[in-house]
């Protein structure tokens, strides 16, 4: 009943949540002088570094590697900048939580999809490298809306989370970035899944972000059908966790505005 009503508020304030988002967009680059085009630039110049680091100074990466690497790169942004706005929502705007009643849940909800919005433009940029290489999509594109659902829902669920840990430790902002740096090395983001030693295989079966990711690469550009079952199981472990965590907002939003 409570969880209803908290639910129901949160609704309510749908216009708050909107303008957050649509704030957030203009916030990213609002002193430069590009503006809106750096959605564009930004992850295309993060693609030439990379390309120059592994395929001129390590020499390696195939002939699909650019269009390999800007997916990769592409997916991953939208994950490392939703996790870290995310974990640092809720304290960006304690003037506001402190004055007025809000759910607190509603600020990293709006983070993440402002960074959605990011990803969007993310995809421009993609479908530039396989016009340009010649990678053509197949049917399996029809699977890219679901895989941005479940993407969305377990950044939702990780948000949510990290949002409300970090008001009570702040420690975690700073730990933050060397989780996310491993995560970065633990994927197939700018390596191929099959260079890792045997050994280590772990480290991308068992691993939420290398299962996305690989996933937008077996639609985007292999051609094939992702994992189904992995993507199923971080689906629904996401809307538990999602689930639990707007319930223990609902109980425990007072603690909030006590640590702030």
């Amino acid at each position: 009943m409570f969880m209803k009503t908290y639910l129901q508020e949160m609704l309510k304030r749908k216009d708050l949540l909107f303008y957050l988002v649509k704030s957030g967009l203009k916030a990213e680059h609002r002193n430069s002088y590009l503006g809106y085009f750096w959605w564009l630039l930004d992850p295309l110049l993060n693609v030439l570094v990379y390309y120059f680091l592994v395929v001129i100074i390590l020499n390696r990466g195939g002939p699909d590697y650019p269009v390999y690497l800007v997916i990769g790169l592409v997916v991953w942004r939208w994950i490392s900048t939703t996790i870290n706005s995310s974990a640092k929502s809720i304290l960006r705007y304690k003037s506001i939580i402190n004055q007025v009643y809000l759910p607190k849940s509603i600020f990293p909800v709006a983070f993440t999809f402002t960074q959605l919005f990011n990803f969007l433009f993310g995809l421009i940029v993609i479908a530039i490298f396989l016009l340009f290489f010649g990678v053509k999509p197949t049917w399996h594109i029809l699977y890219l809306p679901v895989l941005i659902i479940i993407q969305t829902v377990f950044l939702l669920a990780v948000g949510l989370f990290l949002g409300y840990i970090t008001v009570f430790i702040r420690d975690i902002d700073n730990v933050l970035s060397h989780i996310m740096r491993l995560f970065f090395y633990a994927s197939p983001i700018i390596w191929e899944g099959s260079r890792l030693p045997e050994k280590y295989s772990w480290a991308v079966d068992y691993n939420p972000i290398a299962i996305i990711v690989s996933s937008y690469r077996d639609i985007l550009m292999y051609g094939r059908t992702p994992d189904l079952i992995a993507l199923a199981i971080i689906l629904v472990a996401s809307l538990i966790v999602g689930t639990y965590m707007i319930s223990y907002y609902n109980k425990h939003e007072h603690k909030i505005i006590k640590a702030l």
